[in-house]
């Protein structure tokens, strides 16, 4: 059976079972303050079993891709190196939201393993909670019982509260659960150990296929077990392992699923699987991180240096680096592989190939520039190990090349090791731990339990229709960080926009009926609850409030929300269908909008799109708001949705004349008020992503009074001149002409110094060495010291000079001299750098720095003749 048909028959079995069948939420979490990336099908159910919200529909199942690479759930490093862990995979869920509990989840599992997917039930185990003394917590003798209907006792496991006792998190929703597990070892080797021995013991052929949780408890931050006033069950199935045990092969590698993938990388790297474990591995990795990488930026989540970004990027590198290391692939050739992918699950998930081009061309963009940093890494590795008098390096080194440079700790033990040197491991993780615990350090947050005043409703958003209503408070919490102590307060109902679609959230104040204020200064959405942030609480927790909304920060921010959808229709007409929206970020003060576009945009082109906009406003267009729109309807009347956003069951839409979106942001009620729309900027954020940065309202009308200011004043400086743009221009020439005359003055005086220089050129251990202060800028330095050095092969110099009270250093190694790896132009600028309390860089045969400190510059003279006389 293939893997699309074992998923359709999973989704068909529980349609059946009058389960109504939801599309996987994106892969990339936004809502939640708590995670980067759904790690679990539950994710996107979590407001329910929090209780914050009701279940529409009470039986629910789907598939969900998911992601993880840390903690108790995967560690990325070890991604590969077995043939069963993934960083992104596939979770079949069924769920009950106060409906069926364990009899009837049990029934179904069982029914769908043995009956629809033919799994032998002597090939099967379960497990079930034993039960916890310290937490007073009995053996789950119910489900036991449910069991004995289905398989015989035997095989029936007590588990311990770390395999069986399932839990959200430090706090929230858990309770037990029951693991099916299935032994799809040979008969011989059946005979030999009883699978019952090899139940949750690491047996690459003894694994868990399914786990049913039974949520009946809220564990407290106190530690403490309540009762939930509902049960319900959460179930998660893994699709990649399931098909293994359908399939009927020995590793999640070997099924459909993975199989087209790792025949393309050995089509493209002439390698061959299952000859060669350290080629293997590699292939491994680069088929499972491909897919990883490929489902977060189709939901929106490029590769970047911080946050969620990061972890994409360390993903991706980790896939680069084993084709380098393994595979030989000094080029670009991960992105070639989407186009399989696409083909293999597509259908399943049209996400992947409506963004495909995006997704290929950022990869390949990743691509080439971390072999970039490969190679560089290399170089500063080799200089290492050339310089390096013993045996071993210091973990320091090759944590600063890690931490850095990127390079990577496993491909720098490789490489000593080929140097007949070791790496010393323990100082290389003493220096991780120590980063890991500052991290750790600044993004402590303790967060304590909810305290409940009433049991009202939560919660409604009134903001569309008002600024100001009479709120209570339902329930509060305290919240420390490193910063202090702040309240989240959660309200019966609330004219407060909460931060979502790219928009802040709104800022203002409560005001008590003594006229007490307590200052709202951010609104945030957790889960589906409104949280209110505030640095205090209320005196008196129990009153009727007025929440007042910050009426002119919401009026600027909506102003600029608005703008960002007659933003996107403006280049969609003027550049072309191929544009979406790829992110935003709208403020009170400014507007930010990436989208999907392959080049610069011209002048004329941001003209054009800036007049675009500016028309829409002149034209005064009023709002079309739709609310509670079924999501199938908005999207045949030509509302615009978003990749990587989740929708529900209805939607509101915003249409401005032929602009129509799905958006649940705030807006004007006619586009004139946007008044003025002026780019102030246009960028690139990574292959195939533009970005521009705009202002309206007031801030529009502030940079065109700032810039009318400038003319006038730039007027008065040239003395009023009839045509300004023709005097600056004049200004230009003129400056341009005398920039020549003194780079030919200084080509001079260079020529005139030169025989002073080589004058004073010394001999030392067979080279040329100069050090010498002279009166030259950056650039009249570097021409005398590559003059000097195309006659010698043998040349170590240090130049240095003072601009402005700027110290200024350069050297110069020749290139026979650098590549030996003895001395390097950046090693001796590192060193020699902090006498004028600057730093700089550059390459082994020619670096620079910079300082604070001119007096200085004897000493680093002295520092550069004592390092290369150590040589």
């Amino acid at each position: 059976m293939k893997a699309q048909q074992i998923r359709a028959q999973f989704l068909d079995f529980f349609a059946a079972k009058n389960h109504k069948i939801v599309p996987s939420a994106p892969m990339v979490m936004k809502d939640d303050p708590t995670l980067m990336f759904t790690n679990a099908g539950m994710n996107q159910f979590k407001e329910y079993f929090l209780g914050n919200k009701k279940a529409k529909d009470t039986r629910i199942a789907d598939t969900q891709k998911c992601l993880r690479v840390s903690g108790k759930h995967n560690d990325l490093e070890e991604v590969g190196k077995d043939t069963y862990h993934h960083t992104m995979f596939e979770m079949l869920g069924n769920w009950s939201f106060g409906d069926y509990f364990k009899k009837e989840a049990i029934a179904y599992a069982w029914e769908f393993l043995t009956a629809v997917m033919k799994i032998d039930k002597n090939d099967l185990y379960v497990t079930v909670f034993e039960g916890d003394q310290t937490e007073g917590l009995e053996t789950d003798n119910e489900a036991i019982e449910f069991w004995k209907a289905h398989i015989d006792s035997e095989r029936i496991l007590m588990g311990s509260k770390k395999d069986n006792f399932w839990e959200m998190g430090d706090q929230g929703p858990c309770g037990p659960c029951s693991e099916i597990h299935v032994d799809i070892r040979s008969a011989e080797q059946k005979v030999k150990i009883s699978g019952a021995d090899l139940v949750n013991q690491d047996h690459p052929q003894v694994v868990e296929v399914w786990n049913l949780v039974f949520i009946e408890f809220n564990r407290k931050a106190n530690g403490s077990l309540e009762k939930l006033p509902e049960k319900h069950v959460d179930t998660g199935m893994g699709f990649e392992r399931l098909c293994m045990v359908v399939q009927e092969v020995q590793s999640n590698y070997d099924t459909d699923v993975f199989t087209p993938l790792i025949r393309e990388i050995e089509t493209r790297t002439a390698t061959a699987y299952g000859k060669n474990e350290e080629i293997d591995i590699a292939i491994r990795v680069i088929a499972d991180h491909l897919r990883a990488v490929s489902f977060s930026i189709a939901d929106g989540q490029l590769p970047s240096n911080n946050g969620a970004g990061y972890v994409i990027r360390r993903i991706l590198r980790r896939a680069i680096r084993y084709g380098y290391t393994f595979l030989d692939q000094k080029e670009p050739f991960i992105f070639a592989l989407v186009d399989t992918l696409t083909d293999q699950m597509g259908a399943a998930f049209p996400e992947l190939k409506a963004q495909q081009n995006l997704i290929q061309n950022v990869i390949k963009e990743e691509e080439q520039s971390f072999l970039k940093t490969l190679a560089q890494g290399l170089v500063l590795l080799n200089q290492l190990i050339a310089s390096n008098k013993g045996k071993e390096l210091s973990g320091a080194k090759a944590f600063e090349l890690y931490d850095t440079f990127g390079f990577p700790v496993d491909l720098t033990a490789l490489i000593l090791s080929e140097n007949n040197m070791t790496l010393n491991e323990a100082d290389f993780n003493s220096q991780m731990e120590q980063q890991k615990a500052r991290s750790r350090a600044a993004a402590q947050v303790e967060t304590e339990d909810w305290i409940e005043l009433r049991s009202d409703d939560e919660e409604e958003f009134v903001g569309y229709d008002t600024l100001k209503t009479a709120v209570r408070i339902v329930r509060y919490r305290k919240v420390t960080t490193k910063s202090g102590a702040s309240f989240q307060l959660v309200f019966n109902l609330t004219p407060f926009y909460p931060e979502g679609g790219g928009q802040v959230g709104d800022k203002g104040y409560l005001e008590a009926p003594n006229g007490n204020v307590t200052y709202i200064t951010d609104t945030k959405r957790e889960n589906n609850l409104i949280v209110h942030v505030a640095n205090q609480l209320p005196a008196n927790l129990n009153a009727t409030f007025t929440a007042v909304v910050d009426a002119q920060k919401r009026t600027a921010t909506a102003c600029n929300h608005t703008a960002t959808h007659l933003l996107h229709q403006a280049l969609q007409a003027i550049l072309g269908d191929h544009i979406s929206q790829k992110g935003s970020m709208v403020r009170s003060g400014y507007l930010r909008f990436d989208f999907s576009h392959f080049a610069k945009l011209t002048q004329d082109e941001l003209t054009s799109v800036e007049a675009f906009v500016n028309a829409r406003i002149q034209e005064q267009i009023d709002l079309e708001e739709h609310r509670n729109v079924p999501f199938q309807q908005a999207m045949d009347s030509g509302a615009t949705a978003l990749f990587g956003e989740k929708y529900g069951d209805t939607v509101r839409t915003i249409r401005f004349g032929e602009s129509m979106e799905l958006c649940g942001g705030t807006h004007v009620a006619n586009t004139a008020e946007l008044w003025h729309f002026t780019i102030t900027s246009e960028s690139a954020v990574a292959f195939g992503i533009r970005r521009i940065e705009a202002v309206t309202s007031d801030e529009a009308k502030k940079l065109v009074y700032d810039q009318a200011a400038m003319v006038d004043e730039l007027k008065v400086q040239l003395k009023n001149p009839k045509n300004l743009v023709q005097s600056v221009q004049a200004l230009q020439d003129e400056n341009t002409k005398l920039r020549k005359e003194i780079e030919q003055l200084n080509k001079q005086f260079v020529q005139q110094l030169i025989s002073e220089l080589e004058s004073n050129i010394v001999t030392h251990n067979g080279r040329s060495v100069l050090l010498q202060e002279v009166a030259l800028d950056a650039a009249g330095m570097k021409d005398a010291l590559f003059q000097l050095g195309n006659n010698r092969d043998d040349l170590v110099a240090v130049l240095a000079s003072r601009k402005n009270d700027k110290p200024i250093l350069s050297c110069y190694v020749s290139k026979a001299i650098a590549q030996n790896g003895t001395i390097t132009a950046n090693a001796i600028i590192k060193e020699i750098g902090q006498h004028i309390q600057g730093g700089g860089g550059g390459q082994p045969f020619f670096a620079t720095a910079g300082g604070k400190n001119p007096d200085g510059i004897p000493k680093a003279l002295e520092a550069a003749k004592a390092l290369i006389a150590a040589e």
